[in-house]
């Protein structure tokens, strides 16, 4: 009896299944991706009718709001100001917040479709981001595909759609740009397509920081590709491109210092401008490498009333734990030895040279291929609980970082 009346039932349900597999996959990421944005904006809306007028949401349109708060304001500022050519200053001679702590791809591209379309910089702004946000889902499917299968690629791209940083598809942020140039990029290495680097990695770098991760990923994996050379041959070409693209995304890395220097006539003119930042939360305006996660700790380690000695203890028991989740995992080993060389370097580069505060959260965002891992779970109900969190931890952020935000330590 009870087989009679479930069999139908599981008939129906494979036979959506099937209608469903049968679309387009680019159809059927435009779906995932569609619904997830009617989240967001539910979540955004929600946190402007919650808001208070000394927040980031404080108007009657939120939505508005959302895309041009925060940073949004400094890459509007690019596109209508450009770069100025003498560093502003306190009236001690420090330098303060200016623009160029802010690469030029994207402020300039949201300004172009703009004027194309005869609408304000933050209009274009949000298309850019939300346009980047849907190709960058495409992207990531095709990145994961090859490997993990089709299923587990759509998975991915619904967590990553809807995971805690989804907000950044309505920001006037460059995140969404940036996302889709490094999964294209990370596609190239993980099939081999040299050449297309040579485009994406100088679009990529002055888009947004980190092209000195990439350099890192293209050492790690001309080492990796040595090791297992008896197994995966390495030819000529393929050296030859790995040093050329190795060393173009390292002269990337430090142009736009060197830009900034020239424009300005000061050597330290990209630095100052990022360490002006640090100085509302440490004092001072000096930079070493890996220093400021220590600072970072002491700082909040003091506001939260606990004891300094821990500080150090907890970041390098951060460290540690990093490197045993992209090792030990075997869903974190199932998307390949490229992605979880990319998230490692990518690390070390965030170790090296960032001062840990609210911003982290949106920094750690190309970690994105790693989605694959979770998505490599095949209990169901354990990927619909991670989803169901990734849901929670973008209201979390949106009402922290925008319905509540107005400090400093609030910036997203």
């Amino acid at each position: 009896m009870a087989e009679r009346v479930l069999t139908p039932r599981r008939r129906r349900e494979d036979g959506v299944g099937a209608a469903w597999r049968g679309l387009p996959a680019a159809l059927r990421i435009a779906v995932v991706y569609a619904l997830a944005r009617l989240v967001t904006v539910g979540f955004i809306l929600l946190a402007g009718a919650l808001a208070s007028a000394r927040t980031q949401l404080p108007s009657a349109n939120p939505l508005a709001d959302f895309a041009l708060a925060w940073d949004a304001q400094w890459y509007w500022t690019v596109a209508y100001e450009g770069y100025p050519a003498e560093l502003p200053r306190t009236a001690e001679g420090q330098v303060t917040e200016n623009a160029w702590a802010f690469m030029p791809v994207y402020a300039y591209l949201a300004q172009a479709v703009a004027t194309v379309l005869g609408v304000p910089w933050g209009a274009g702004g949000f298309l850019v981001s939300f346009v980047a946000g849907y190709l960058a889902c495409l992207a990531l499917f095709r990145l994961l595909r090859a490997r993990q299968g089709e299923g587990e690629a759509m998975w991915a791209v619904a967590l990553f759609a809807s995971g805690p940083l989804a907000g950044l598809f309505h920001a006037g942020y460059a995140e969404s740009l940036f996302l889709l140039l490094l999964f294209l990029a990370l596609t190239c290495v993980v099939r081999r397509r040299w050449w297309w680097l040579y485009l994406l990695v100088p679009v990529m770098g002055f888009t947004r920081p980190g092209i000195l991760a990439f350099a890192l990923l293209l050492g790690l994996y001309s080492i990796h590709r040595w090791v297992t050379r008896r197994t995966d041959p390495l030819r000529t070409a393929e050296v030859l491109h790995i040093v050329a693209l190795g060393a173009l995304s390292t002269a990337v890395g430090f142009a736009w210092q060197v830009i900034a220097a020239v424009v300005t006539g000061e050597p330290g003119a990209y630095l100052d401008t990022e360490l002006a930042w640090r100085r509302s939360w440490v004092g001072t305006e000096h930079f070493l490498p890996v220093e400021g996660w220590f600072q970072g700790a002491d700082v909040w380690f003091r506001v939260w009333g606990l004891p300094a000695w821990l500080a150090p203890v907890a970041v390098v028991a951060l460290i540690v734990t990093a490197a045993a989740l992209l090792v030990l995992p075997r869903a974190v080993r199932r998307v390949g030895p490229e992605l979880r060389l990319w998230a490692a370097s990518y690390l070390v580069y965030l170790f090296l040279v960032f001062f840990p505060q609210s911003s982290v959260f949106r920094l750690l965002a190309p970690l994105s291929p790693l989605w694959g891992a979770f998505a490599a779970v095949r209990v169901r109900g354990i990927r619909i609980a991670v989803l169901a969190l990734g849901l929670l931890a973008q209201w979390w952020w949106i009402w922290n970082m925008y319905g509540q935000g107005s400090a400093y330590w609030q910036i997203p």
